[in-house]
């Protein structure tokens, strides 16, 4: 088990010995020691409090019915309408920015996987009273060398809450990243799209075919990502594939259509209507 990283200090040296055991009674240790403080506030209690998230922007109908965009009355956005795209339909919860931004590089970059609670129960909180008909999650997978630094896949984590919530199975071991990629973050929209193409692979295709997915992911930025998994599992015959974010980036006003229109070049799939709704099990 790597160090735990805590926003209050590190602890003292002796007690970096001491977590032998469970991860749950070391971090239980920590947190009785050294008391979490807000990722975004610093205030003492936990580790995104109920007051910082009293100013997440919730994206609000009506949104693309294709990407989710954000849109000013319902339909298709002028890029969904020009291109098609292996995934059905994406939706995020908030937009990327203010106390999220801060609570979403946390979970990321700053080892502290107990994030995962609080920011999966955002997102179970906008599936309640919606329509989910996906048989299986599947959290966007990492490389496996970059899930070995990090200790943990942050979308696994918030896949987990999810599933506990729905009932929904996770498929942990169809789809994975063969190829590493670089951090997402560091680029532009065109570099987004070069990135991740092909760069995930469906494992067991058995599992599969005929199947309908609900991909779990913390940020969509063009979406590129999403789009990657889509493609590899559409390829193995997977009948419907919805993304799921936590939050959004806004639109650009600008983003290059040769590298929206990528799979629309390749493959000969239509635009469909799609209802406000997220994919739900029978």
């Amino acid at each position: 088990m790597s160090p735990v990283v805590r926003l209050s200090g590190q602890p003292p040296s002796f007690l970096t010995t001491l977590h032998s055991g469970s991860e749950a009674a070391w971090h239980a240790l920590l947190d009785l020691i050294y008391p979490p403080r807000c990722v975004s506030c610093g205030r003492i209690g936990s580790y995104y409090c109920d007051d910082c998230q009293t100013d997440l922007h919730f994206i609000k109908p009506p949104v693309c019915a294709r990407c989710g965009q954000p849109l000013t009355h319902p339909g298709l956005c002028h890029i969904c309408r020009k291109t098609t795209s292996p995934l059905d339909a994406v939706r995020s919860v908030v937009f990327f920015g203010g106390s999220i931004r801060f609570a979403i590089h946390a979970l990321k970059y700053r080892n502290l996987p107990q994030l995962g609670e609080p920011l999966g129960n955002i997102m179970v909180d906008y599936i309640n009273g919606r329509q989910l008909r996906a048989q299986y999650l599947i959290p966007v997978p990492l490389h496996v060398e970059r899930q070995k630094m990090r200790g943990y896949n942050q979308s696994a984590l918030l896949a987990q809450i999810i599933s506990r919530a729905t009932g929904v199975p996770i498929v942990n071991d169809a789809l994975v990243r063969h190829r590493h990629t670089l951090p997402q973050v560091t680029l532009n929209a065109s570099q987004r799209w070069a990135n991740v193409a092909n760069a995930f692979i469906v494992k067991k295709p058995e599992l599969v075919a005929g199947k309908r997915f609900l991909l779990i992911d913390d940020v969509t930025t063009t979406g590129a990502t999403l789009r990657a998994c889509a493609q590899a599992l559409k390829e193995k015959g997977a009948s419907s594939v919805w993304g799921f974010t936590l939050a959004r980036a806004r639109r650009k006003p600008h983003l290059p259509h040769n590298a929206v229109d990528s799979y629309s070049q390749n493959k000969n799939v239509s635009a469909q209507p799609y209802h406000n709704q997220i994919p739900k099990p029978d």
